[in-house]
């Protein structure tokens, strides 16, 4: 018996137990609670995942429209370092044309540059074969004109080898400076002078080799020049003197094949220049 109330004092504790559990439609929503948080636990992550792509997505977007607005600028800064580097002709024409002049005879004419000034006067650089026929003559005077201005100018130095002239003027006027060194291949380049007698008239164009030419060094450049050009200065971007203009070849199909002398020979041999500085 004692054994037998012990089992039921058992089995009245297993019920005690057993009350204190949640009625079964309690148990059912616990059950539920689970399925639902786990549901709606995926639906966030689903939520994070889609967002998280999406914001991959976004950002990889953005990089690719950086990476394009990067290259853009590097492009810009590409072609405005392109047109920094281009000369500016205009200036250049400016600061030169006051030094070049026009050189009349009787027999033609050509173009000059002042090489040397001081209280003396002046003296410019020009081709022999501008005043030879002068100079040959026995006529020792030409005429030195810009514009409206026309100055009297005297034959000072010939150098027929070089093909060389020095005339020397009475006025004080300025001075062209000279490269300090013999330009360089594809440089840009400008001339000075007076075509058919069309003073102040420029052409631009690029070294395109060095000539030699009947035992006589040239520089070759592509800017056109023609009868009346002979005698006038080449300049380089910063208006100093490269060349003096002296002659082209001519034929059918050739173009833009002019010539020379090296600015170098023209102060050693004809007059003491004013080197510019290379900096």
């Amino acid at each position: 018996m004692a054994s037998i109330a012990g089992n039921r004092a058992a089995l009245a504790g297993i019920r005690t137990l057993s009350r204190n559990r949640p009625p079964a439609r309690a148990m059912r929503r616990l059950r539920a609670a689970p399925a639902w948080s786990i549901v709606a636990a995926l639906a966030i992550l689903l939520i994070v995942a889609l967002s998280a792509a999406a914001a991959g997505a976004l950002v990889s977007t953005m990089r690719a429209q950086q990476r394009s607005i990067d290259g853009l600028r590097t492009q810009v800064h590409s072609l405005q370092g392109n047109v920094d580097a281009q000369p500016d002709w205009a200036a250049v024409a400016r600061q030169v044309e006051p030094s070049v002049f026009t050189i009349e005879t009787a027999y033609g004419l050509g173009s000059g540059w002042v090489a040397r000034s001081g209280p003396s006067g002046s003296e410019l650089v020009t081709n022999f074969h501008v005043i030879d026929e002068a100079w040959n003559s026995g006529v020792g005077t030409v005429d030195v004109r810009q514009g409206d201005r026309n100055i009297n100018g005297t034959i000072e130095r010939v150098d027929p080898n070089d093909d060389l002239a020095i005339i020397h003027v009475a006025e004080v006027l300025p001075v062209l400076h000279t490269a300090p060194a013999r330009p360089t291949l594809a440089q840009a380049v400008m001339v000075v002078g007076s075509p058919l007698g069309l003073g102040g008239s420029v052409s631009v164009g690029v070294i395109s080799g060095f000539r030699s030419v009947e035992g006589s060094d040239y520089i070759q450049f592509s800017a056109p020049i023609s009868p009346g050009n002979s005698g006038g200065p080449v300049v380089d971007a910063r208006g100093r003197v490269v060349a003096v203009a002296s002659a082209k070849f001519e034929g059918p199909g050739i173009e833009a094949l002019s010539l020379g002398i090296p600015v170098q020979t023209a102060c050693t041999a004809a007059v003491v220049c004013l080197p510019g500085s290379d900096k």
